[in-house]
């Protein structure tokens, strides 16, 4: 009876929502869409006249200088492009119009020469 009960408690625990957040705090801290990638999160954070990646590691920021990249938003069959720079502590991409319905991609190279693209869809 004793396994039965531990069995019990373990699946429920197994499915709780916080289970999925073992690898790292994936909530949105700045407001945008987070998407998680080997263990690394990423948040697009739409702005007035472009948009913002955040990047964490397990709920750390990681430093960003060096890195560079493109933002390609698709908006419908509309395709716009713009240079993700360095920005204090995130990149930025200037002159691009994330809306909802948005598909938006990010091509970042690390300071290293490390290629990473992560894909979000605005809701």
């Amino acid at each position: 009876m004793k396994t039965l009960k531990l069995l019990a408690a373990l699946l429920w625990l197994a499915a709780s929502p916080g289970a999925a957040l073992a690898h790292g705090d994936i909530d949105a801290k700045h407001g945008g869409i987070t998407k998680s990638q080997n263990d690394i999160n990423f948040e697009l954070v739409p702005l007035a006249d472009g948009a913002a990646i955040y990047i964490e590691d397990h709920g750390k920021a990681v430093p960003v200088a060096g890195m560079k990249g493109k933002l390609t938003v698709l908006n419908g069959s509309q395709k716009a492009e713009a240079d993700l720079v360095v920005v204090g502590d995130h990149l930025e991409a200037r002159k691009v119009k994330v809306a909802q319905g948005s598909k938006v991609v990010a091509a970042i190279q690390t300071a290293d020469k490390k290629a990473i693209t992560v894909r979000f869809s605005v809701h």
